[in-house]
């Protein structure tokens, strides 16, 4: 009789994963939205790098890994980024938590199953980690524009800080996308239909 594997089940809990959890929020946000706006965002800063800029990036590998990237959280939780990057011991024992839960959730799949996932979870490729590490930094400015839109000043640190991360990434395709799409976000409804 084959052993259970429990992967796909943990993964489908990153729903109950609540993000930033020390802050007041006017609309709450879980894991699974968020890797799913960050898989976007991926996609479309891929397509942007390729196209645009000469790059040669597996877009379905890109979009693969940004969905997959905070999928240790399940094991971990939301460690707040102002904790998880507060000095280097603590950025240094967060990774090696990370290392251990990506360890763990990695046996739960069938042992033939587990190098076509390694690359996802541990987020191996550097190119494609570049691109997902910015679309998971507009994901969190998008996050703090649109606090900030409903009136909710508590994200206004968290937006600068953010913004500031975005400008020191060295990725055209950000750029591009910084200057044509993100402005919208901060519209209205009626807005975006003009």
């Amino acid at each position: 009789m084959e052993q259970n594997h429990h992967f796909f089940a943990l993964i489908a809990r990153m729903k109950h994963i609540e993000r930033w959890a020390l802050m007041r929020k006017t609309e709450k946000e879980n894991v699974q939205e968020h890797s799913h706006q960050v898989a976007v965002l991926a996609h479309a800063l891929a397509v942007i790098q390729n196209q645009r800029y000469g790059g040669q990036l597996d877009v379905g590998q890109v979009v693969l890994a940004a969905l997959y990237h905070d999928a240790t959280e399940i094991i971990t939780g939301d460690m707040p980024t102002p904790i998880k990057y507060y000095n280097d011991t603590l950025r240094s024992s967060y990774r090696e938590v990370e290392e251990m839960a990506a360890d763990r959730l990695l046996g739960m799949l069938p042992e033939e199953m587990r190098g076509e996932y390694e690359p996802l979870i541990r987020e191996s490729d550097p190119e494609v980690h570049a691109v997902v590490k910015a679309a998971d930094k507009l994901s969190a400015y998008i996050k703090c524009v649109e606090e900030l839109k409903a009136g909710n000043t508590e994200f206004r640190l968290a937006s600068e800080q953010t913004y500031a991360a975005l400008q020191e990434c060295h990725l055209p395709a950000l750029n591009y996308f910084m200057e044509q799409f993100l402005p919208s976000f901060s519209l209205t409804l009626d807005e975006l239909q003009k």
